[in-house]
């Protein structure tokens, strides 16, 4: 895939057909523009989880000297086993499933070889016929060392929980109690790190469920869709979709599998 296309899947948009200058831009220059950055680790893999670009960020990451030493490599070879096995098991989702993965609390390797908090963020690349071919993603360092700020591991798993019970009725303030921190400040340090609220985080898990639910079933009913995603109430799953799309679900619908057929 060309990089122009790379970046317009990465935002989420279908990638036209490119014109022949677009076709000779390289994945190189999205190396470089990454390269510059000291606090985001950058990488495209394919399909079997093997590195075919990275930034220097990643490289040192890895506590490797080149990108030659890293490149064609898996997470399996180059990170210690058990964060390994938490990057394999996200690779699958997205390359399997389709997901996109969005600001991702977890714990990661600062290039000091230190255990550090991150934001990650994974989406798929396809191909010209829309099949995945590989994914791209990045890591963004958030600067705190988990031995300084082991409260992260509670935010983590009350994200986490967010993320994967989205579905059923969640009351906040008990996820707060459960990891023993105030509703207060867990919302302040959601607000600090993923820069919005435990409640944002929710909607958005919802309505990620809502989208992926419409683009994998066209003939499933909306109102089906909506109840299996966590909503009472049909008109308000319509407002809040139209307000993250731009469209309806039936357009979003209409638009998405006019474009596939």
């Amino acid at each position: 895939m060309n990089a122009a296309a790379m970046l317009l899947e990465w935002r989420g948009a279908p990638p036209p057909q490119p014109s022949a200058a677009l076709k000779s831009v390289e994945l190189a220059a999205i190396e470089t523009l990454f390269d510059a950055l000291g606090d985001v680790a950058f990488f495209v893999k394919d399909r079997d989880g093997r590195y075919l670009a990275v930034n220097h960020t990643l490289v040192r990451r890895c506590g490797l000297r080149s990108k030659q030493e890293l490149l064609g490599r898996t997470v399996l070879e180059v990170h210690p086993r058990q964060l390994a096995q938490t990057y394999l098991a996200q690779d699958r989702q997205v390359i399997e499933a389709g997901s996109t993965i969005m600001k991702h609390l977890e714990l990661h390797l600062y290039p000091n070889r230190r255990h550090g908090w991150c934001l990650t963020h994974k989406t798929p690349l396809r191909d010209e016929q829309g099949l995945i071919v590989g994914l791209v993603g990045t890591s963004h360092d958030l600067g705190l060392a988990d031995e300084r700020h082991p409260v992260y591991r509670k935010i983590a798993s009350i994200a986490q929980q967010i993320r994967d019970n989205y579905h059923h009725p969640l009351c906040l303030n008990q996820l707060a109690q459960e990891a023993g921190l105030p509703l207060a400040r867990v919302e302040r340090l959601f607000q600090r790190v993923f820069h919005y609220s435990p409640r944002q985080l929710l909607l958005q898990s919802r309505l990620d469920g809502a989208l992926a639910l419409i683009e994998a079933d066209p003939a499933r009913g909306i109102a089906d869709i909506a109840a299996v995603c966590g909503y009472t109430d049909h008109s308000a799953f319509s407002r809040q979709f139209k307000a993250l799309t731009g469209m309806t679900p039936v357009q979003y619908r209409v638009h998405h599998h006019g474009e596939r057929g």
